[in-house]
């Protein structure tokens, strides 16, 4: 289980520049754990930092307009190379719950959606014009509309997705909510062929 997502509210850290890998998102090294938490520290570790771990001022997220930020504005195909879950982690765990890109790797796009960070499909010049935006944008999910000012923009996500971020569900917690209907297909099932069933 994650938190539900329905409405967000932020200033939109802008980071617009393509094909930032998992790698970039969380390295490698930096992954020092099996579990889900302990790696904000490590997000975007090789631009976050300079040598010596001190922090880097030109990067945006250490930058003060943007420290607080929840969601980031990126460039094309977010999220490529390895599939690691980790870079979904270091995000949530770190307090982004939106990205906002013109296209994302699909397996980033799924983690995403499991981790409780919403993939949020834009064109590049509407992410371009919300980076111009002064102050916060909102994100509606249920309403799947993405206001800055006046400026209102729509977006599609799919249906299982869109539930999942909203009821904060896991594929397993979503498979769960149909158990009655399961446990009738195996009722009916353990009559119409029960061979399957010696034994269990």
């Amino acid at each position: 289980m994650s938190t539900p997502f329905t409405t967000l509210t932020s200033v939109a850290a802008p980071l617009i520049e393509d094909n930032i890998d998992t790698d970039i998102i969380i390295p490698s090294r930096e992954m020092k754990s099996t579990g889900k938490t302990g790696l904000a520290a490590g997000l975007f570790a090789g631009r976050r930092y300079t040598q010596g771990r001190s922090e880097n001022p030109d990067f945006v997220l250490n930058q003060s307009a943007y420290r607080a930020a929840a969601i980031l504005l990126a460039g094309d195909n977010f999220g490529c190379g390895s599939s690691r879950e980790h870079a979904v982690w270091a995000l949530a765990e770190h307090g982004i719950r939106a990205v906002i890109a013109p296209s994302f790797s699909p397996i980033f796009a799924g983690n995403a959606v499991r981790g409780g960070v919403l993939p949020l499909v834009l064109p590049r010049a509407t992410i371009a014009a919300l980076a111009a935006s002064e102050g916060a944008i909102s994100i509606d999910l249920p309403a799947q509309t993405v206001t800055a000012g006046a400026r209102v923009a729509d977006f599609n996500i799919d249906a299982e997705a869109k539930a999942m971020l909203i009821g904060g569900l896991d594929a397993i917690d979503l498979t769960l909510q149909a158990a009655d209907r399961i446990a009738d297909w195996q009722r009916v099932d353990r009559q119409r062929r029960p061979w399957v069933y010696l034994g269990g």
